[in-house]
């Protein structure tokens, strides 16, 4: 009976042994004639120590640590990334750079080790200011990985830079081929974006068929690219075809309702062009009754109710205004003008001060949600982090009353 099984037990055996060999092939290597252990310096408490001062943001007592670590196994190729990555997040950019094209002399680099280095030696780069070889690192990582996302973005994100919108499309184009399936097609909203900067690259340089397809291609990628719509109208109102630009303008605020007041200026000074003066104050009351908060509509029909002779109503408007953003300066200055055309009764302006008992002005500003990069205007892209259309309207909550006896 053992003989019939004999050629399937020695089979199991070898398969154990290989299995056994391997595991330890592993963890060892032969160097200088001596076997070592290449998880010692992962294992080492210097290592695990290093991991948690990191995730505390403790970052000079992780590199204290992780160079401990790695003083225990100078081939330890993860350890000295991370530490050259620290150097560059402190601002230790040369150190960095050091560190990491060190690394690249390391004879037998695996294909994937040798991209994860030029990878780490391009942020150190870009991060240095020195775009012409971070370019050239993040090129050289996509020949060794064509996939490699991180890459493609950084390499996109330096053309972006740049304003060399062509090749950042293109870099957009692989980005979305490589992640895009039948099932989840890729997000095409940085497309569109890429997309509005190249209609304004065409408009600028005088080609404005092809400006009007760019902008028109990126509300076709996303209907909630909101400066295409904005660039496609100006185009059709400069030709002189304002019925066209109309409907355009109008499409933002049911796409993007909190971006409205872009398209207020222009639509207020259009509207009588196409022989209806009378839409834009009928447009404001329509946002107001939907949005009973929208403070910007109320602030655009009393500006056009001002300039039609009408200031009483417009400081009413500007009052409810004032009662949901009590903040912004905008409201301020518009209340002060219509006070001087009323030519300031103290009713009204005693009224003014006491909306505006506990408020604090600023400039309408907005903040990036991704870097909290402040502007005091709206940006597409925040020139902080890079990201495309991140920026939202800060808003201070008004004080509360406090008892000034202390009870």
């Amino acid at each position: 009976m053992i003989g019939t099984y004999a050629p399937l037990l020695a089979a199991l055996v070898a398969l154990l042994v290989g299995l056994t060999v391997g595991k330890a092939w592993e963890r060892y290597k032969l160097r200088d004639g001596r076997w070592i252990d290449r998880r010692r310096a992962r294992e080492s408490p210097h290592y695990i120590l290093g991991l948690n001062f990191l995730v505390a943001n403790q970052v000079d007592l992780a590199i204290e640590e992780l160079t401990k670590a790695a003083r225990l196994d100078t081939d330890a190729l993860e350890v000295d990334l991370i530490l050259g990555n620290l150097y560059r997040e402190k601002g230790q950019v040369g150190r960095a750079i050091t560190v990491h094209q060190g690394l690249l002399q390391r004879p037998k680099l695996t294909r994937l080790e040798h991209a994860y280095v030029l990878l780490c030696l391009g942020l150190d780069y870009k991060r240095g200011g020195f775009v012409d070889r971070a370019l050239e690192a993040f090129k050289e990582v996509l020949k060794l990985d064509p996939r490699n996302h991180y890459a493609l973005v950084n390499l996109e994100k330096l053309h972006e830079e740049q304003h060399q919108w062509h090749e950042a499309h293109e870099l957009r184009e692989r980005l979305m081929q490589l992640h895009e399936t039948p099932d989840q097609p890729g997000d095409k909203s940085i497309l569109a974006f890429l997309e509005n900067e190249l209609g304004l690259q065409a408009l600028r340089q005088g080609k404005r068929a092809e400006a009007t397809a760019r902008f028109e291609a990126a509300i076709e990628l996303d209907p909630k690219t909101v400066p295409a719509y904005l660039n496609l109208g100006d185009v059709f109102d400069a030709d002189g075809r304002p019925g066209r630009a109309v409907p355009i303008w109008e499409k933002v605020i049911q796409v993007a309702p909190d971006r409205a007041c872009l398209v207020f200026s222009r639509l207020e000074s259009t509207y009588p062009k196409t022989g209806a003066p009378d839409r834009f104050p009928e447009l404001c009351r329509q946002l107001i009754a939907a949005n009973p908060l929208d403070w910007r509509a109320r602030l655009a029909l009393a500006h056009h109710l001002s300039e039609q002779g009408a200031p009483a109503a417009a400081l009413q408007l500007l009052f409810e205004a004032l009662a949901n953003n009590p903040h912004a300066l905008s409201l301020h200055q518009a209340i002060w003008r219509t006070l001087s055309q009323l030519e300031l009764k103290p009713e009204l302006v005693n009224r003014y001060i006491e909306l505006t008992g506990h408020a604090v002005f600023y400039l309408d500003p907005h903040v990036c949600l991704r870097c909290r990069y402040r502007s005091t205007e709206l940006l597409w892209q925040c020139p902080h982090c890079h990201e495309w259309n991140t920026f939202v309207e800060e808003r201070i909550a008004p004080a509360k009353d406090t008892d000034e006896s202390g009870s």
